[in-house]
């Protein structure tokens, strides 16, 4: 369809998981796309050969996403190769998980950095070129753990809730600029992350969604290819849970 076509994306922490699952739906939609993780590794270079491929222009940026220099430094490196970023998604995250009462600081530090100053970073960085460009759309990676809250989770909940908040207040500072920025809140998707999880674990998580399964990055994919393009040109400011209704 090329939904995307003519456009050039920016996907942080997109060398695995649901980001590399991202970075391929859009590729198949036309758009140019610019990737990043922490180290040009193997799995950095498969993804750029995968997406090349398919016909589209890619290159993979090794950059730390919490880090506030590297992402400005990465988003000015990638508006040279490419010549603009239409689409900005804010990816980039881990976890910490323990009980608040065993949690160390450095836990709660870490992940505050990794998944919320990165969506600061990157969205700031990137808002320059948006702004004179006069047009663009931010999607930034929440969870129903930003919304519901989940025990033993206080920290990542904590820094997915922040970003429900950072992206409405950025879409209503540049939605006169006709940049728009969402949130996506995925629920318990099966990734590499997911499979280290038990089975009884696992059979737990799907008892509790009412669609009964888990779901894929696929998922969570087609709906960054909406929120990309220009069939969301009316939609800002909002929060798409991608969970099989279990928040």
């Amino acid at each position: 369809m090329e939904l995307l076509k003519g456009k050039t994306a920016l996907i942080t922490g997109a060398a695995r998981g649901i980001g590399r699952k991202i970075a391929e739906a859009y590729a198949a939609e036309g758009a140019d796309v610019a990737f990043t993780d922490l180290k040009r590794d193997e799995n950095m270079e498969s993804l750029e050969k995968e997406l090349i491929a398919l016909g589209a222009k890619c290159k993979g940026y090794a950059s730390d996403a919490s880090d506030y220099s590297a992402a400005h430094d990465t988003a000015d490196a990638i508006v040279e190769d490419f010549g603009k970023i239409d689409i900005l998604v804010n990816n980039a995250g881990i976890t910490r998980d323990t009980l608040l009462m065993r949690m160390e600081e450095e836990m709660w530090d870490l992940v505050i950095k990794v998944n919320l100053k990165s969506v600061f970073n990157f969205t700031k960085a990137v808002q320059r070129h948006m702004l004179k460009a006069r047009t663009g759309s931010i999607i930034n990676m929440s969870s129903v753990v930003g919304v519901n809250g989940n025990a033993g989770q206080s920290n990542y909940s904590a820094s997915k809730a922040g970003i429900l908040g950072f992206t409405k207040s950025v879409a209503k500072e540049l939605g006169s600029r006709n940049i728009r920025c969402n949130a996506i809140a995925p629920g318990f998707i099966i990734t590499d992350m997911t499979d280290k999880l038990s089975e009884d674990v696992k059979d737990q998580w799907v008892k509790t969604i009412p669609l009964r399964r888990g779901g894929i990055p696929d998922d969570v994919a087609n709906v960054c290819v909406f929120l990309g393009s220009e069939l969301s040109s009316y939609v800002t400011g909002q929060t798409i849970s991608v969970c099989g209704g279990m928040s």
